[in-house]
């Protein structure tokens, strides 16, 4: 058993049902828990003074690629937009293994847990024949790390001789993808409270997968009591890819196959119309925003204040590193604050929207109601922020929406997973940083040679 007390936090953003902000409180956890919030000191085996620090609780990703890691950057693709960009980078992630899958995520968690993130969606779907176990190399890294981590066993029917975009080399047979998944949540899913390990099955896309893959994964998703993510309504060539091959917009046809209910998320979700909007509101269909993506790649904008009038459920997500070039939700936080004044002006969230954005609202889309908020009996997952840096001077009196209005890049002070510190004074405790960024880039070159 241990504990870690908190002290004397100058504020404590909760996010909690009643949108509790405590000033001059204590924060003491239990093992991996919350147990209490309030005046009371408490005696703990650890301490953090945290007098003039800002608490937070940890930021949830709902939806990430880091396998990308290693084609960030590339000169090649800078001014592609979604498709040429995918065909051009697929003759690069055909060469995945083990041991760049296992670098990637070890770069991209890092960057994550140092930026406040503390549970992290990955959305893989690319398996080379002889690429070895990648969702069980996510898996490792992410308990090096120490983060909480949900992979998805993601999949590809279609390649380019059946109308897909990907190569030969990293589609599968419907047969294949359904046993290894079953395996997958067999071996890794855990649903028990506080879970460190949770997998969903995720198709990549509607022009990469087909029909029938679509509804066995729907149905195996809901035998085993996992959920269902894929990429809906990114762009226009999708919309012009479904209405030519099944007569049906992206979320027509997906619901026509099963693919709407509370147990499904979509990333990106830019191009919903009214009725779709409502649709998804209906059903309880969530999507994972990924801000700084959709502008990169010039996919278009999400019609985010649209979605929460309608009670849709939101979560924020920084989607795959070679589409944001980065994986950093808090960077995440203040782009889509920006991004939404610029079109909705006074219609557009908050800058506390925004954060709850990633904490409730990415909880939700998850399926977790244990994470997401700051309250006794909730993971203690959070991250402190010292606001007496310079680059705060005069930025500290709201505090529930600094992140989104002023914005902070970190790294930040101090991340806590599962009641475990897992960075201090900003720096990585669970990982060697110069070593893990010296084996990242010795394998990446060797990785792009092939």
């Amino acid at each position: 058993m241990s504990t870690l007390l908190i002290k004397n936090a100058r504020y404590i953003v909760s996010c909690d049902d009643r949108d509790t902000l405590y000033e001059r409180c204590n924060l003491f956890i239990r093992d991996n828990a919350v147990e209490y919030i309030g005046l009371e000191a408490r005696q703990a085996e650890q301490m953090i003074d945290a007098s003039d620090m800002a608490v937070y609780p940890g930021l949830i990703n709902t939806h990430h690629h880091l396998y990308q890691i290693f084609s960030r950057n590339l000169p090649e693709v800078q001014r592609m937009e979604l498709f040429p960009w995918l065909v051009t980078l697929y003759e690069v992630w055909k060469n995945l293994d083990e041991e760049v899958e296992t670098c990637a995520a070890l770069s991209g968690l890092a960057e994550l847990a140092k930026t406040g993130t503390t549970t992290c969606f990955d959305h893989h779907y690319v398996f080379p024949k002889y690429g070895g176990d990648l969702i069980a190399a996510e898996f490792r890294a992410a308990e090096q790390v120490g983060m909480r981590f949900v992979a998805s066993r993601g999949s590809m029917d279609l390649s380019k001789k059946d109308g897909g975009l990907p190569p030969d080399s990293v589609v599968q047979t419907i047969d294949a993808i359904m046993a290894d998944s079953e395996r997958l949540v067999r071996v890794w899913h855990d649903d028990s409270r506080f879970s460190m390990h949770q997998v969903a099955l995720a198709p990549c896309s509607p022009f990469s997968v087909s029909t029938d893959l679509l509804r066995e994964s729907a149905k195996l998703a809901r035998s085993l009591g996992v959920r269902l993510h894929t990429h809906v309504a990114e762009t226009r060539d999708e919309e012009d890819f479904t209405l030519q091959k099944f007569g049906l917009r992206p979320l027509e046809y997906m619901h026509s196959v099963g693919w709407t209910g509370p147990d499904v998320w979509y990333a990106h979700g830019i191009w919903f119309n009214d009725d779709e909007l409502r649709l998804l509101a209906e059903t309880g269909t969530g999507v994972a925003h990924c801000p700084i993506s959709n502008m990169k790649l010039a996919s278009g904008v999400c019609r985010l204040p649209e979605m929460l009038r309608l009670g849709v459920n939101v979560g924020l997500a920084v989607d795959g590193a070679a589409s944001n070039d980065g994986s950093n939700l808090l960077e995440e936080l203040r782009v889509c604050y920006l991004l939404h004044r610029l079109h909705a002006s006074a219609a557009a969230p908050t800058g506390y929207d925004i954060l709850k954005l990633a904490t409730r609202g990415s909880a939700r889309l998850l399926g977790r109601i244990d994470i997401g908020a700051l309250a006794p009996g909730m993971a203690a997952d959070l991250f402190l922020i010292r606001l007496t840096r310079p680059e705060l001077a005069g930025a500290q009196f709201d505090p529930m929406s600094l992140l989104g209005t002023v914005g902070f890049k970190g790294p930040v002070d101090y991340t806590i997973i599962n009641g475990v510190p897992v960075v201090q004074n900003g720096e990585l405790v669970t990982l060697d940083e110069r070593e893990t960024a010296a084996r990242a880039n010795q394998v990446c070159r060797k990785y792009l040679r092939r």
